[in-house]
């Protein structure tokens, strides 16, 4: 017996709603860590600038936006325990971002970040 096209349609639908979209102006990236591994996507912004980013995960993970400068890390952005996220970051001064994910147990990051 053959599946009926609507649900055909309905199982594509649920597939793209729960995955990253690809538009062609994000990088996509995807991350299987360990438990108590880490996975970072960065990039350089300069201050005003900003990146549109969504990130799925099969557990909870704690999730960051973080910079750098010498010894200092600023975390303008900091989550835990978190399956999903997303939004638009800002920057507020010109530096080298993460997007960083810890995970307690053995997971999967799906997502994109804008170009």
């Amino acid at each position: 017996m053959r599946p009926a096209p609507l649900a055909l349609l309905l199982v594509a639908a649920c597939a793209m709603a729960s995955s990253p979209r690809d538009d062609g102006k994000a990088r996509a990236f995807a991350h299987d860590l360990k438990p108590g591994g880490i996975a970072e996507e960065c990039l350089r912004l300069e201050a005003g600038n900003s990146r549109r980013f969504e990130w799925f995960s099969n557990l909870p993970v704690d999730f960051n936006i973080h910079f750098h400068q010498g010894d200092t890390v600023t975390y303008p952005v900091k989550l835990n325990g978190q399956r999903k996220g997303g939004g638009r970051f800002t920057a507020t001064v010109g530096e080298d971002y993460c997007w960083m994910w810890t995970a307690k147990a053995a997971t999967r990051v799906t997502g994109r970040i804008e170009e």
